[in-house]
């Protein structure tokens, strides 16, 4: 039946965060590794940020750390533990999140699914992008972007109308072909997370607002799309019936407004003071114990940065009113 093909946002919307959605449904730790399971030392580097920023604002009361895509508040939880008392006795935590509360969180943090307004600090956003819905456009045989349909049920897919209009217009800015495009390439239209990220940041009066995502940019797009799936921590393939996360790495250079920079994961980490090298060979007999932890704390850092792996992140980085502590 016709009506059981439809595009891929509202195949995703329905999928990831419905009444019965993954994401509604699921602890997203149970499934993927973020940089934030991967390691206290993530959490260490946005407390230090979130420093900074407090001080390049002046050190205000009510200083505010929205966390956009909080997940079951694993963050926050390791924000607020590296946080010098000072500090945290003026923070204003909140988690923006579409699921339910969990319980036995500290109960300073305010839950909710939307972004609070008039944020005066840090707003960031771990791996929350890459799971805003969107369309995905396919080349046919001509050459002619069309709009790919999908069957929530079995993910299968088949080609539907050209693109047109406004998501025609992005593409062209932002995922230009050959003159003589292939057929079969294919994009994910990034137009709903320019329009979130633009949405988020106007939520921050005075501060910086923080994207952390898997992404590309004009010079390294993807020429065959980067839509996946992952359940219990194994790439599935792509179906939105709720039973698997569903991703596409993120066009942040479209997202980003005027002053905003891009920087790796692995530069922002170790600008934040993350380092992880190995201990002494020596460490081992004098201290045996700190030498574990030292190796301990050197293999979270070296995943944290790892080119091929979560330091392959990109962090766009979007100062409002103040200088942004990254430059």
């Amino acid at each position: 039946m016709e009506s059981e093909w439809s595009g891929w946002q509202a195949a995703m919307e329905q999928a990831l965060y419905g009444p019965e959605g993954f994401f509604v449904r699921e602890a997203p730790s149970a499934h993927f590794r973020t940089s934030v399971h991967a390691s206290p030392q993530y959490a260490t580097a946005v407390a230090a940020l979130l420093c900074q920023v407090d001080k390049a604002l002046g050190e205000p009361d009510g200083l505010a750390f929205v966390d956009v895509g909080a997940g079951r508040g694993e963050l926050l939880a390791g924000v607020l533990d590296g946080l010098p008392g000072a500090v945290a006795e003026r923070l204003r935590p909140y988690a923006v999140e579409r699921a339910a509360r969990p319980g036995g969180l500290d109960p300073r943090i305010e839950w909710s699914a939307e972004i609070p307004a008039g944020v005066t600090g840090l707003l960031f956003a771990n791996e929350w992008l890459d799971n805003v819905p969107c369309e995905v456009a396919e080349t046919d045989g001509e050459g002619v972007w069309r709009r790919v349909l999908v069957r929530p049920a079995d993910g299968a897919e088949r080609l539907g109308e050209p693109v047109e209009g406004a998501d025609a217009r992005w593409l062209a800015d932002w995922y230009p072909t050959p003159r003589r495009p292939e057929p079969g390439m294919r994009a994910e239209i990034g137009r709903p997370r320019d329009a979130a990220w633009r949405q988020a940041v106007s939520s921050v009066e005075r501060g910086l607002a923080v994207a952390v995502d898997y992404a590309h940019t004009a010079a390294t797009r993807p020429p065959f799309g980067t839509l996946t799936g992952y359940r219990d921590g194994y790439v599935v393939r792509p179906v939105p019936d709720g039973s698997c996360d569903l991703t596409a790495h993120v066009a942040l250079d479209a997202c980003a407004g005027d002053g905003a920079v891009l920087r790796p994961q692995r530069d922002a980490l170790r600008a934040l003071g993350v380092n992880g090298g190995r201990p002494p060979l020596a460490m081992a007999s004098a201290d045996p114990a700190g030498y574990l932890r030292a190796l301990s704390h050197a293999g979270e850092v070296a995943e944290l940065v790892d080119p091929a792996g979560l330091g392959a992140h990109t962090w766009l980085v979007e100062p409002v009113g103040i200088r942004s502590p990254l430059g």
